[in-house]
């Protein structure tokens, strides 16, 4: 079922691109509803070619139009944009940032009083049809704000709501986790060019052995554990490398990678808001 709204997108980079297409691609919404402005005529360009859209120069022309908008833009330009647009917002439109780092207050105390703001952590996957997103909830956007924020960002993959301050622990998780794959995905890929694979064909099969395992995991429902379960046999040669792996502390070094890219995020997050104060 297609979603009514029109869309705005303030920023045109590689990410809206991918939000935006994704939603025409799946039936969300048609190319006719959404709108992008950005500074790069380059960046509307591809976005026009991309979605099938139309862009505008002037910031203010999309806000007239659109009954969502995305902020897409740098954190660093996220207080410039919406001292901006403030004067020409309603207290009806949704704003949706995927400006990373940047709170909901920061977007609250720039904005007048009733401004319903949602805020999400996409990854990169959505340039495929296959992010992993968290958002969460502005003061004063509701549930029917979240239904129309999960039927847009499911359009390029899984979308799920948690509370702000649960958004370091997604951006660690999903927005970093994409390169701790990558990693796992070369390193597959080393041992089997390793054991005597051309290193084209390691690689390709590597990658899909990663997609076929997460896509077992998301449709069957089952227990990762379970699933592992499934593939080492007794004394054979699953278990072999299962042992190496935790040998090398594989799990412990993940879950590492995932604690620490949230922690940075979170100071990122606090580094941030201390300046505002000054």
């Amino acid at each position: 079922m297609g979603v009514e709204a029109n869309i705005g997108f303030i920023g045109t980079g590689k990410m809206a691109l991918a939000l935006a297409k994704g939603m025409v691609d799946q039936g969300t919404v048609l190319p006719k509803q959404i709108i992008g402005t950005d500074p790069f005529l380059q960046a509307r360009e591809a976005f026009e070619a991309g979605v099938g859209c139309k862009t505008v120069d002037n910031p203010g022309d999309l806000v007239a139009a659109s009954d969502v908008i995305f902020i897409a833009v740098k954190p660093d330009k996220v207080e410039e944009v919406l001292v901006a647009l403030n004067p020409q917002l309603s207290d009806s439109q949704l704003l949706i940032s995927i400006a990373a780092g940047v709170p909901i207050s920061t977007f609250e105390e720039n904005l007048l009083t009733g401004a319903k703001v949602i805020r999400v952590m996409p990854n990169t996957p959505a340039m495929v049809g296959a992010a992993a997103a968290g958002f969460a909830l502005g003061h004063y956007a509701t549930e029917e704000d979240a239904k129309l924020t999960e039927s847009l960002l499911s359009a390029v993959g899984l979308a799920v709501q948690v509370s702000e301050s649960l958004l370091d622990a997604v951006t660690g998780l999903s927005g970093s986790g994409p390169a701790f794959v990558y990693q796992i995905i070369e390193a597959l890929s080393d041992g089997g060019v390793a054991a005597g694979l051309p290193r084209e064909t390691a690689t390709r099969l590597a990658a899909q052995t990663v997609m076929g395992s997460a896509k077992m995991v998301l449709e069957t429902g089952m227990h990762p554990g379970a699933l592992k379960d499934m593939v080492t046999s007794p004394g054979g040669t699953t278990i072999e490398g299962v042992h190496e792996l935790e040998k090398g502390g594989l799990r412990a070094t993940l879950m590492n990678a995932v604690r620490a890219a949230a922690w940075k995020s979170r100071k990122l997050g606090r580094r941030g808001q201390k300046k505002k104060r000054f």
